[in-house]
Order: C-alpha cells, then sequence, then structure tokens
C-alpha cells in the first residue's frame, strides 16, 4: 500500500537534461518542488555526445540562460573546449559549441541542485501517476511512496521501456545500462495516451593513449574567451583539443559486407531513428557514392581516458565494432573500451500537448524533453526549462508563459512539436526558424531577460545590469546616426584601405558602417566615443545598423503575424459545424485543438483556404461550441 511520503508544488519525475531545468526553474520562480531520480549518480548524464551546442542548439543554451536557466552557466564552468561556429557567415547562423567534461558537468549540476532553495532532490523509480477528478495530483514509486503536488512534469527521456540493441542482443535497459522505467509508459498508455517508438545511438568509446593521433587534425578551441552564459565572468583557458580523421573505403566494405548482422537492417530495430544523426551503417547505405565521412576524436573529460568517436553511431556487433575502428587512420591499434548501441524507448506523440506543454487529456501534467519525441540535451533542456516555469506558474496560480516563434528557438521547437507533431526525433535546425535573423546567438538576453525578470527567473542585480547595457546600445546608436563624417583625406584614405571606394560627400557615421567593408572599430577611429564602449555593446550595434534593412522586414512579419496569434479560437469550438472546410483539416484541428489562427495555419493538412475559412467564421461571430 502507498504511504504518504510529502507534498509540493511540483514533481518533477527525472533528473536528465529536461529535468533539472525544469526542477530549477519551477523552484526558483518560488513553487516548493521535488525532483525523482532512477539513480542519484546519473544527474545531468551525458549518454551520448559529451558536447553542448552547435547550430540552432546552441542559440537555445544561450536563450535558457537569458530566462534565467542553467545549462549555459553548468557548461561555462565544466568545458574543456569552447567554439564559435560559422563565423566566416552572418550573425544569424552563428553558434556556440563547447567539449564538455561530462563528469564534471554532472557533478557540478548536481551540487547546484542540492543547493538551490525549494528544490529537493530524491532517488526514486515513479510507476504510477495519482489522478483524482481526472487530474494529476501527485506520483507513486515503485516503493509505495505517494507524493502528492499541484502539477508533475515527466522528463523521463529515453527511459521510458528502453531496450538496448548491439549486434543479435537486445535487453531491457535505459542509457548506458540503467534501470528502465517500464510501468510508467504502461500507466500512461492506460490513461489514454498515444505512443511511438522511438530510436537513438550512440557510437563507440575508445583509449586515447592507443590513437596515432600523428594520422589525424587537430581540432584546436577559439583562443578569444567564449561563454553560453551572459553572467559568466571567468573563462577557461587551458582546453583540451579535438581531432578530425575520417573513415576510409575499408571502412564501408566491412560494414556492407556486415549490414545482415545490423539490427537496422536485421528487422530487430523497429523504432524510427533520428535522420539528421544517422547511424554509420545508415550513412554508408545512403550515400554509397562518397568514399569517406568525418569522424570526430572528442575527450570525454580531463581526467579519463575514453574518448567519444563522433560521427560512428552504430549497433553493429562488438567484433565488427572493433574491424571498422581498425579501418580507420589513427585508430589502426586502438583499444575499444565501450561498443556502441542503439537504445529504443517510448514517446509521447507531442500534439497531445498545449504550447505550455500541459498534457491535453490530463490536466496538471506536463512532460518535456526526449519524452515528446526530440533529439538532443540542448532541445531537452529548453523543454523543460518551459515546462518547469509553467507547471510552476500554474501551481502558483500565476498565467503561464507561452514563447511564439519570433520569441525564440524554444518556441519554434514548441510550436513545431504541438502544432505538427514529429514522426522522428526531432531535432533543432536553423532552417526550422523563418524569423532566425531576429533569433540570435547574440540578442539572446535583449529577447528572453526581461520575461525571465517578470517571472521571478532573473534577480534584481543582473535585470539591473542588463537595462544599462540596453540603454548603452540605445545610446550608441543615435550617436552614430547623428553624426556627419565629412570626406577628408584620413576619412578617404581609410575606406579605400579597407577595399571600399572614396566618399562623394558626407554621410552619416551609421550610413558608413553598412558599407560592407566598414566595422565599428573603424568607425571609432574616426569618430571615436567619449566614453568606454562594452565589446557586447559594439556588437550589437554593429549588427543592428549593418542588417537594418533586413531586420525592419523580419519585424514586419511578424507584426503581421501577432495579428493572426491574436484571433483566439474558443478551446470548445466545435469545428464539425464548420462547413466549408476540407475533411483532412476538420480532423487535424479536432486533434491539435489550436490555441490561435496562426497555429492552425501552421497544422500539416490545413491549407490557406481552410485558415480563410476558419478566420471568416470567427470574424462572422459564429462561434459554434462544443455542448458541455
Amino acid at each position: 500500500m502507498p504511504y504518504d511520503a510529502g507534498t509540493y508544488d511540483v514533481i518533477v519525475v527525472g533528473a536528465g537534461h529536461a529535468g533539472v531545468e525544469a526542477g530549477l526553474s519551477a523552484a526558483r520562480i518560488g513553487a516548493k518542488t521535488l525532483m525523482l531520480t532512477i539513480n542519484l549518480d546519473m544527474v545531468a548524464f551525458m549518454p551520448c555526445n559529451p558536447s553542448v551546442g552547435g547550430p540552432a542548439k546552441g542559440i537555445v543554451v544561450r536563450e535558457i540562460d537569458a530566462l534565467g536557466g542553467e545549462m549555459g552557466k553548468n557548461i561555462d564552468k565544466t568545458h574543456i573546449q569552447m567554439r564559435m561556429l560559422n563565423t566566416g557567415k552572418g550573425p544569424a547562423v552563428r553558434a556556440l559549441r563547447a567539449q564538455a567534461d561530462k563528469f564534471l558537468y554532472q557533478q557540478e549540476m548536481k551540487k547546484t541542485i542540492e543547493n538551490e532553495e525549494n528544490l529537493d532532490l530524491v532517488q526514486g523509480l515513479v510507476e504510477r501517476l495519482i489522478i483524482e477528478d481526472g487530474m494529476c495530483k501527485g506520483v507513486i514509486t515503485q516503493t509505495g511512496a505517494a507524493y502528492y503536488s499541484k502539477t508533475v512534469v515527466i522528463t523521463t527521456g529515453t527511459f521510458l521501456r528502453g531496450e538496448i540493441i548491439l549486434g543479435e542482443l537486445k535487453y531491457s535497459s535505459g542509457p548506458n545500462n540503467q534501470q528502465p522505467s517500464i510501468k510508467l509508459s504502461e500507466h500512461l498508455e492506460e490513461l489514454g495516451f498515444d505512443l511511438v517508438r522511438f530510436k537513438t545511438g550512440t557510437p563507440p568509446r575508445v583509449h586515447s593513449e592507443t590513437i596515432d593521433y600523428s594520422k589525424t587534425e587537430i581540432q584546436p578551441g577559439d583562443d578569444v574567451p567564449r561563454a553560453f552564459s551572459y553572467e559568466t565572468t571567468k573563462f577557461i583557458t587551458d582546453q583540451l583539443p579535438c581531432w578530425l580523421t575520417y573513415t576510409s573505403e575499408i571502412t564501408h566494405q566491412i560494414i556492407d559486407d556486415n549490414l545482415h548482422r545490423s539490427p537496422m537492417y536485421s528487422g530487430m530495430i523497429k523504432g524510427t531513428g533520428p535522420r539528421y544523426c544517422p547511424s554509420i551503417e545508415d550513412k554508408v547505405v545512403r550515400f554509397h557514392d562518397k568514399p569517406r565521412h568525418q569522424i570526430f576524436l572528442e575527450p570525454e573529460g580531463r581526467n579519463t581516458h575514453e574518448v567519444y568517436v563522433q560521427g560512428l553511431s552504430t549497433s553493429l556487433p562488438e567484433d565488427v565494432q572493433k574491424q571498422v575502428l581498425a579501418s580507420i587512420p589513427g585508430l589502426e591499434n586502438v583499444q575499444m573500451m565501450r561498443a556502441g548501441y542503439a537504445i529504443e524507448y517510448d514517446s509521447v506523440v507531442p500534439t497531445q500537448l498545449w504550447p505550455t506543454l500541459e498534457t491535453k487529456k490530463v490536466p496538471n501534467l506536463y512532460t518535456a524533453g526526449q519524452i515528446n519525441g526530440t533529439s538532443g540535451y540542448e532541445e531537452a533542456a529548453g523543454q523543460g526549462l518551459m515546462a518547469g516555469i509553467n507547471a510552476g506558474l500554474k501551481a502558483l496560480n500565476k498565467e503561464e508563459l507561452i514563447l511564439s516563434r519570433s520569441d525564440a528557438y524554444i518556441g519554434v521547437l514548441i510550436d513545431d512539436l504541438v502544432t505538427k507533431g514529429t514522426n522522428e526525433p526531432y531535432r533543432l535546425l536553423t532552417s526550422r526558424a523563418e524569423y532566425r535573423l531576429l533569433l540570435r546567438h547574440d540578442n539572446a538576453d535583449l529577447r528572453l531577460t526581461e520575461k525571465g525578470y517578470e517571472i521571478g527567473m532573473i534577480k534584481e542585480e543582473r535585470y539591473s545590469k542588463f537595462l544599462e547595457k540596453k540603454a548603452a546600445i540605445e545610446s550608441e546608436l543615435e550617436r552614430l546616426k547623428s553624426i556627419f563624417i565629412k570626406p577628408t583625406a584620413e576619412v578617404q584614405e581609410l575606406i579605400v584601405s579597407k577595399g571600399g571606394s572614396e566618399l562623394k560627400d558626407g554621410i552619416r557615421a551609421s550610413d558608413l558602417l553598412k558599407r560592407p567593408e566598414m566595422g565599428y572599430e573603424h568607425i571609432q577611429q574616426l569618430v571615436p566615443a567619449d566614453f568606454e564602449i562594452a565589446s557586447d555593446v559594439s556588437e550589437q550595434v554593429e549588427i543592428q545598423i549593418k542588417y537594418e534593412g533586413y531586420i525592419e522586414k523580419s519585424l514586419q512579419q511578424v507584426e503581421k503575424l501577432k495579428k493572426m496569434e491574436n484571433k483566439k479560437i474558443p478551446e470548445n469550438i466545435d469545428y464539425d459545424a464548420i462547413s466549408g472546410l476540407a475533411t483532412e483539416a476538420r480532423q487535424k484541428l479536432k486533434e491539435v485543438r489550436p490555441l490561435s489562427v496562426a497555429q492552425a495555419s501552421r497544422i500539416s493538412g490545413v491549407n490557406p483556404a481552410d485558415t480563410s475559412i476558419l478566420l471568416v467564421y470567427l470574424e462572422q461571430g459564429k462561434i459554434a461550441r462544443i455542448s458541455q
């Protein structure tokens, strides 16, 4: 029989990357929070790639930090290497990526959680939810502990009915041979949730001292100090390099010869894998014309010899994995410390969620992370942050927070999931964001700090510094727009030396900065400010001036979208009463139950004609509601 183990405002089930952000955010906005995890030694564990960030994902980490989350701060304290990617391209696609010391990352995150006020961390395997009057009121663990709460957030990652597959071997397990969560998955089905089977994989790990690095290319970190968090002031300078090598034709032959032994091709794996992170078997089959594929050798930490073989994700049998490794330049005599494997797990179909990440079927229950069909630590952490914020706000009887597609990549991610769903593990890409010029790495704080402050995630001191930065940007923009630069010999010489054409007349400093050859530092040479300009301020000034036309165009598109977002759809509208809607559109609208016309227009299967019919119907005021 269950026993009463305690009462909380919010309970978070799981302590992976979604769970830790959910628990910390709920606690930080003032909700008494409990975080339950199968194993206290696996808090914030990195079962796959020991890294944080990358294209689109790195911007999510900045957004998490701008809202008061932890991932950015934690990786800043524990990385072994940091690099800014796409520096030769425009600001919309630049992103930071860090190699983590995976063990230190875990330890620091666990310490942060243990020191957080309002947050209890407890080991326990949740098997059932407490449902009363159709609402979630708490959880029951394997040992019979019944914890009661106002809201619950499930962040079980790949543990739900997890199965590890390695060659012909298949067994019930969570990642890294952890105990799986089986009964909770069955319970969710009992409650009527639609679950799907997804798959992900991980590559082998090898011993660093058995690698011949002379046959590889060094990949050092940036010389310039970098950080994800806007609050980081101490920078790690002693970085460790990664190394690049490639598969060979022999590698591809070994894989081809052993495809019949691959669980992916033998039919043993049923789950759908991530398109944008395919296994090496998949790459060799799909890209048969490519003579080689990149392989990155990434250290797993400062105090371990384990090296992660990025690009070699596989579920081939162990003996084949050893042959494959030996066929790669630099790895001929390598010692494999851990074999790669695939893992299958249950996910909740995400169209069963509101944009707050609360489930439609069971009020007060939220889900976040890989359980919602995503891949990647960053996508999980972004969802965890929002689910924790909203579960906390709801528990405290406050208005919940929904980020729009023009607010953040996190908004794009959640909207894609709850509106379109996903038939494979979802990965964020810059191409998924139609307003990516607005959603940049450099301006996450300008987009989101205000929101974080309003809900209590951002403290007063940090908010004051943010307002100072904002004022400094505005001041410098005004200064450059008000100053005229005359075509003196000094000015013409500088412009020509940078590859530009001479001025024919005087020009505003801001207009001169718009020229592609001119940087902010050149304008400062010509018209220096009489006060010090911080580098993050000058960066904003330069980007906002250089891309002013494009940014303005994006903002106009956002304004049009806001009009559609403001056209709300009553939750209990009867779509069967709207004549003219296509059958598919009617079915999808009933399934997703969009909150606005804008969201309705993004549903797969709802075409522009259906949106127009819906718009006319709403504007006429003939709202047919489902009888209560």
